[in-house]
């Protein structure tokens, strides 16, 4: 498996993110359940997340991420997905 670092770029308004974010935060405590999800949470200083997946493949997270109901509802403008490799910390290879 490999280990995945997503970054999301919201560009919805204020009331739909409120609306959507409790059906999202489901779907990635599913995610999470299932062990593909490791971290998730929103970004401080700017409107998105970061999210750490270990995956298959990017194919196959890019697949996963489309049915992420933030995603279904219009809220991600941009969605990164970099591979990244953890030297140090609690998901080293």
């Amino acid at each position: 498996m490999k280990t995945f670092a997503v970054s999301y770029h919201y560009v919805a308004d204020d009331q739909t993110m409120t609306e959507v974010r409790p059906i999202h935060r489901k779907w990635l405590a599913e995610q999470l359940e299932s062990g593909s999800l490791l971290a998730s949470g929103p970004l401080v200083d700017n409107p998105g997340a970061l999210l750490i997946f270990k995956s298959e493949s990017l194919e196959t997270l890019a697949g996963l991420l489309d049915h992420d109901p933030f995603d279904l509802a219009g809220c991600i403008g941009e969605r990164v997905i970099n591979e990244w490799n953890p030297v140090f910390g609690p998901w080293s290879n």
